[in-house]
């Protein structure tokens, strides 16, 4: 099997690098990977997203994305994909399967998972009071009781955030200090809603159909407590979908996808985008903007390379300006 453009992840950047590539009549693939639309198709309502103006569901936004991009020729393929042999035009790609997938270009959108806290309780209240994302979710826990958990800038940015709606946030931070920016902190610290757990973690998140409490334990004392809220907004890092490419792929020290400012990896036809490459936004629209960028490189890739490998065979010597085929 073999496609000039094979994109990897189907979160917000995959599916618009797909309608950009299938617009340009490239027939992408597009190889879903273990979640199906992203992060985002795991969030009930999205309302921060252009267009919709009532808000719309994070499954069906990405459904509706899928849908247009398969409306100009975009392909899909359920599979993982377990390696891949850049050493070589084209590239080769192994899935979970065992088949083998020939590609001119790849885009890489495989996103970051947020880091887990890993206590009982998380995974089965998941999108029922346990959130990874203030920004998508604050506005269903007006005038309730949270706790976010962590001490870093994320912690603190998403945890005032969410003081625009809740009438009570707790911050739990396994410290007796924070690491978030002194700024944050002063505004964290002068903010009537907040108050601190210090030395502790969250040691299981209570609840059957919805959270309704947590049990915190003090770490220097060894004593619990339980506590009782409506919301967990775990806030301990973030993870990148990377273990496929390392060795491979420039990462940066936290383990993102190095790119330049057009989306290029250090391997040319191999473009990144997306929570995989953004640690800063993650969001779905500056995701979707990216994977709109990535698109639009490999287009302009191909395009010079098929150029190139014209005036080769009339004999001429011509040195592509996007990297070495």
């Amino acid at each position: 099997m073999h496609s000039k453009v094979v994109i990897i992840g189907s979160g917000p950047a995959g599916l618009t690098a797909a309608l950009y590539a299938a617009r340009a009549n490239l027939e992408p693939l597009v190889i879903r990977g273990l979640q199906p639309g992203g992060l985002i198709a795991t969030t009930s309502e999205v309302e921060n997203y252009p267009g919709f103006v009532d808000g719309i569901g994070g499954f069906e936004l990405a459904e509706n994305m899928e849908k247009q991009a398969q409306r100009f020729g975009a392909q899909f393929k359920d599979a993982l994909v377990q390696s891949i042999d850049a050493a070589q035009q084209p590239f080769v790609l192994t899935t979970d399967g065992g088949e083998q997938i020939t590609a001119d270009t790849i885009i890489v959108s495989t996103g970051a998972s947020p880091r887990k806290l890993g206590v009982p309780g998380e995974e089965k209240l998941a999108n029922r009071g346990v959130s990874y994302c203030a920004t998508c979710d604050g506005f269903f826990f007006r005038g309730k009781k949270v706790v976010v958990v962590g001490g870093g800038n994320s912690a603190l940015d998403e945890g005032l955030f969410l003081t625009r709606y809740v009438d009570e946030l707790y911050i739990v931070h396994r410290r007796d200090q924070l690491r978030a920016d002194p700024i944050l902190q002063e505004r964290a610290f002068s903010n009537e809603k907040v108050r601190f757990i210090w030395d502790s973690t969250v040691e299981e998140i209570q609840g059957e159909e919805k959270v309704t409490g947590v049990t915190i334990k003090n770490l220097k004392t060894g004593e619990a407590q339980e506590l009782p809220l409506d919301g967990v907004f775990p806030y301990i890092g973030h993870v990148p979908n990377t273990s496929l490419f390392q060795g491979l792929l420039e990462l940066d020290e936290s383990g993102y996808i190095v790119t330049d400012n057009r989306q290029r990896t250090n391997i040319a036809g191999i473009f990144a985008a997306g929570d995989v490459v953004d640690h800063v936004y993650r969001q779905a629209i500056t995701a979707a903007g990216e994977g709109c960028r990535a698109a639009m490189e490999a287009t302009w890739y191909l395009a010079e390379h098929e150029h190139a490998m014209k005036k080769a065979a009339e004999g001429e010597t011509i040195t592509p300006a996007l990297g070495q085929w």
